[in-house]
């Protein structure tokens, strides 16, 4: 997977600051993600979830709403409105610069926004709310001993989450003149609701209010003992793994690249995209990715080619180390294997025969952990060279090539 920073204009010609995470290969769908009030776009729930996203094949666009994170604009001059007007920026961007989002995803306040914006997003399909206020004045419990300040004077200075920021009188009186009850009642799209039951931020009673105002296909799920941001990372992995199975009941996506059905016997590695080096392999239903460092112009979603012929090698090694010591009854507790590839000067290698140029030189430190005599691990050692691995790359190799 990669992360590519955008940026694009918000409500009030601000600019927005945002990361668009990517599958290998095309996109099968986009993904439009919201955060929470006075959050950011690199809240880890939002990174986990976006990641997990991308690897099932949907490329996530998350922003920073104006005056937050990296965007520009005056915090205090948003409200609930201009959250939804920057959410349908970004739709617009989605859609002139890639495609219209299949899913749209809002955390906490965010969801709310979420929800009232998708009947402006026609093309969505599936809505998903992650400790979503049933109404978005639930968030002024958040500034509720500034609140006749803030009417006194127009405004006043709140910490929330241990900083400090702006809240005006007009956005006390914006998130008060919006419900969700027609937005939530219409959606017209599937929808998952996600909350926690331990929510002290957001109470769970919210998420049934927004479940009975919504028609099917709708679906719950709780999020068990996780706080209001999902904090822990297990909480963010659970919810981005629901979202990923529930997500493709209503968005066609491809766990697998379709031309990777290689046939019993077969490695297939093709590539995954024409204007990159990454490349997709399918081995009995396995699948891996090689690719190239930044500095060879690649992206390194995955192993260099060397480094899987290193790794072959390290788990030849390792596993037939393992087969002798089980076989042997070996007080062998644990394997590491370390293999590092470099091209050598032929007169460096003692046991070569070639005179000249360059020659490949793979070197292995195995680490075996145990009670093991001398004597057992030397013997291990030398069965280590035994490894079929070993033997193919330092015996005579022939490879055959036809173009079909």
């Amino acid at each position: 997977m990669k992360t590519e920073r955008l940026e694009f204009t918000g409500f009030d010609g601000s600019t927005l600051a945002a990361r668009l995470d990517l599958p290998v290969g095309k996109p099968a769908a986009y993904a439009l993600f919201a955060h929470c009030f006075t959050c950011s776009k690199d809240i880890p729930a939002a990174r986990r979830i976006a990641q997990r996203l991308a690897s099932l094949g949907i490329a996530v666009l998350r922003f920073d709403f104006t005056g937050l994170g990296h965007s520009g604009g005056e915090f205090a001059n948003t409200g609930f409105s201009s959250n939804i007007q920057d959410l349908l920026q970004a739709v617009e961007f989605l859609r002139d610069q890639y495609e219209a989002p299949q899913l749209l995803i809002g955390h906490s306040l965010g969801g709310a926004a979420i929800l009232a914006a998708a009947g402006s997003v026609p093309e969505a399909k599936a809505v998903v709310t992650i400790g979503a206020p049933a109404e978005p004045e639930h968030v002024l419990h958040n500034i509720s001993d500034h609140i006749d300040e803030i009417f006194i004077e127009g405004e006043a200075e709140v910490l929330l989450a241990g900083r400090p920021f702006t809240i005006k009188e007009q956005f006390i009186e914006d998130i008060c003149g919006t419900t969700l009850t027609d937005a939530v009642s219409s959606l017209k799209k599937a929808l998952l609701v996600m909350h926690a039951p331990l929510d002290e931020t957001v109470e769970l009673e919210n998420a049934a209010k927004l479940f009975q105002m919504a028609k099917h296909p709708k679906s719950f799920i709780t999020l068990d003992s996780a706080d209001h941001l999902l904090s822990r990372a297990e909480d963010a992995e659970y919810a981005a793994e629901m979202i990923s199975a529930w997500v493709q009941r209503y968005i066609d996506v491809t766990l697998l690249p379709k031309l990777m059905d290689a046939p019993e016997g077969i490695t297939r590695v093709s590539e995954a995209d024409a204007n990159s080096f990454t490349q997709d392999i399918s081995a009995a239903g396995h699948h891996l990715i090689a690719d190239e460092p930044a500095s060879y112009g690649g992206s390194y979603l995955g192993p260099t080619p060397y480094q899987l012929v290193a790794a072959g090698l390290g788990a030849c090694t390792s596993m037939t180390v393992r087969m002798y010591a089980r076989q042997k009854q070996l007080p062998l507790e644990h394997v590491q294997v370390d293999v590092s590839h470099n091209k050598v000067h032929a007169q460096d290698c003692e046991s070569c025969d070639q005179n000249g140029g360059k020659i490949d030189r793979f070197e292995r430190r195995i680490t075996l952990t145990g009670d093991l005599t001398d004597e057992q691990r030397t013997r291990l050692l030398e069965i280590a060279d035994r490894c079929p691995v070993h033997r193919t790359l330092e015996g005579e190799i022939e490879i055959k090539t036809e173009l079909v």
